[in-house]
């Protein structure tokens, strides 16, 4: 009898632990949240990477690869202390020259309010079912809403099934998948994630976090030769750019048939797309400088390369790129064996990348802090940074406007759309602002660089803006100095002007807080030199909402910063004369 109640007691407290905890599956999502797959409509329920109808089009040996998760993702938001994730993988957990947590584990990374990437390090056991346990997870510095979340998934390995675990106390949300047009990325073993020691080193994730665009991994190992059947589904994807690093898969063919191949891929891209080439050279082997042959192949072939790429400049095809080995800079050590990349290879495949797509893509970055686009998540109480920017992206997309005001939250906190938490100054917006089509892009708590990263990120693409007006910087006092927030406007303003080059922009003047009228004042004095001499307008309307004495009037604001419906009304005239 006491062995049959201690087992009761067992099976009490095992059951009472199971019910603390809620079990939230992607593929059960009422929307798409499996990030970086490029076909979401027709694979978006599986952690697949080619769809279905490419399977009998494509090599057997490529659709059999593009069975492997690698390089997608998982987004969401928690604020649980501890995360759990179980899950099932379809083939032998590791290989001879990669570990389990390569092939078949996961990296899970948080990102903080201020845009900050963390690496999570958790405890793991491997097994018919993987667990990854996180722990101990502090609460951000802002808030109790807990950090975004970027889960990779393995590189070398299927995914069955796929669970992540939460107390039952804590919030959880997925993100949605990304609208934002992604970077294709077609290549070898290497791409796929070769022999990185976890997923989210592999170089093309390293590169994701960097751009912060999606990235899709097309890396097929041993299998990337530019086939027609191939390129035909790469050309299907609405790509930002098309990134090609095949040579090292074709070394059975001679220097012309390659050469051959890369011209081909080429133009069958340019059939449908213009988005920018980017074709990179073999990065060499590690012993290419003590073994003649491997020399010799590797040179051949890249001399292959340089011929395709010069003769498709020969013919005009426009916006394609190219990325010399020597450039990659690939370190003695930074190899595993003869041909593939361990962790500082694959970091410095993803650096010389990285420039070379920044400069394609015109998205530069700065030395200082406001120079470096970057997200937020500050105040999620009161409203989702990035679901507001994919609102923006929306509303872009569906009804383009003549006008647009950039901001933090006194512009988000005056009205018009999309829908702030609140609107302070409606009734100001809805005479002054809506008749001239302004759409409010700004955001509570952001700062210049944030502003930078939705530049970056297509705010301002796709139509042609008549007006912009810039208001931002007051959020940068107290952490960035006078001249970093001078020289940050000045980046963003390039930044501005790269993506609308016909439109009229103006710049509003830093505008009065309480306590801080003398700084902003002096700011605004350099800001305005600034501005005049880089040719832009500038504006000090924050004037009209001072007294006689310099101060702030507070019947003008509702709190000392943000204006309220009359300080909104004043500002109007002088935002849109």
């Amino acid at each position: 009898m006491k062995r049959i109640n201690l087992l009761l007691l067992f099976c009490c407290i095992t059951l009472s632990l199971a019910a603390q905890w809620k079990w939230n599956d992607p593929l059960q999502a009422s929307f798409p949240v499996i990030q970086n797959q490029g076909w979401t409509t027709e694979i978006g329920k599986t952690y697949t990477r080619l769809p279905e109808s490419a399977k009998r089009k494509v090599p057997e040996a490529v659709w059999n690869l593009s069975r492997h998760s690698s390089g997608l993702a998982i987004h969401f938001y928690t604020n649980a202390p501890e995360i759990k994730i179980r899950y099932a993988v379809t083939g032998s957990l590791a290989m001879s020259h990669m570990p389990a947590t390569s092939v078949s584990g996961l990296d899970l990374y948080s990102i903080n309010s201020d845009g900050e990437w963390n690496f999570c390090s958790g405890d793991f056991v491997f097994g018919d079912t993987i667990v990854y346990h996180y722990n101990r997870i502090k609460k951000d510095k802002y808030h109790n809403y807990g950090y975004e979340y970027r889960l990779y998934l393995p590189l070398y390995n299927g995914v069955k099934w796929m669970e992540i675990g939460t107390p039952d106390q804590a919030s959880f949300e997925f993100i949605p998948v990304s609208a934002e047009k992604p970077v294709v990325l077609y290549g070898t073993s290497i791409v796929q994630g070769a022999c990185a020691s976890r997923p989210a080193m592999a170089w093309s994730s390293i590169l994701e976090r960097s751009l912060g665009y999606p990235l899709i991994n097309m890396g097929f190992s041993g299998n990337t030769k530019m086939e027609k059947e191939v390129i035909d589904y790469l050309t299907g994807i609405d790509a930002r750019l098309y990134v090609l690093d095949c040579i090292p898969n074709m070394f059975e063919y001679e220097g012309k048939e390659i050469a051959k191949r890369i011209v081909e891929a080429v133009r069958q891209i340019r059939e449908k797309s213009k988005a920018p080439v980017l074709l990179i050279e073999h990065a060499g082997n590690s012993n290419a400088q003590t073994d003649t042959m491997r020399y010799s192949s590797v040179a051949n072939a890249n001399e292959a390369s340089l011929y395709a790429y010069r003769l498709l400049q020969s013919e005009g095809v426009g916006d394609i790129h190219y990325l010399f080995s020597d450039e990659l800079n690939i370190p003695a050590d930074g190899w595993l064996d003869y041909v593939h990349l361990n962790d500082l290879g694959m970091q410095a495949q993803a650096l010389a990348v990285e420039q070379n797509i920044r400069k394609i893509l015109k998205i530069p970055e700065g030395d200082g802090t406001t120079m470096k686009p970057v997200t937020q998540r500050r105040e999620p109480h009161n409203y989702e940074w990035r679901k507001r920017h994919q609102e923006v992206l929306s509303l872009n997309k569906s009804n383009p406007s003549t006008a647009v005001i950039m901001g933090n939250s006194i512009t988000h906190f005056w009205g018009g759309e999309p829908l702030g938490p609140r609107q302070d100054g409606a009734e100001s917006w809805n005479t002054y602002m809506k008749p001239l089509g302004f759409r409010n892009l700004g955001y509570g708590w952001d700062r210049i660089e944030n502003v930078l990263w939705r530049v970056y990120h297509d705010e301002l693409d796709g139509f042609d803006a008549e007006r912009i007006i810039l208001m931002i910087g007051t959020n940068n006092w107290g952490l960035s100095s006078d001249d970093q927030i001078v020289d940050g406007l000045n980046f963003l303003l390039k930044a501005i002007r790269e993506r609308q080059p016909k439109a009229s922009i103006k710049v509003i003047g830093i505008l009065p807080r309480r306590n801080l009228e003398q700084w902003v004042n002096s700011i605004n004095q350099r800001i305005e030199e600034m501005v005049i001499k880089e040719g832009f307008k500038f504006q000090n309307a924050g004037n009209v909402l001072l007294d006689a004495n310099g101060k702030i009037d507070e019947s003008l604001f509702s709190d000392g910063l943000h204006p309220n419906e009359k300080g909104y009304e004043l500002l109007s005239f002088f935002i849109i004369e």
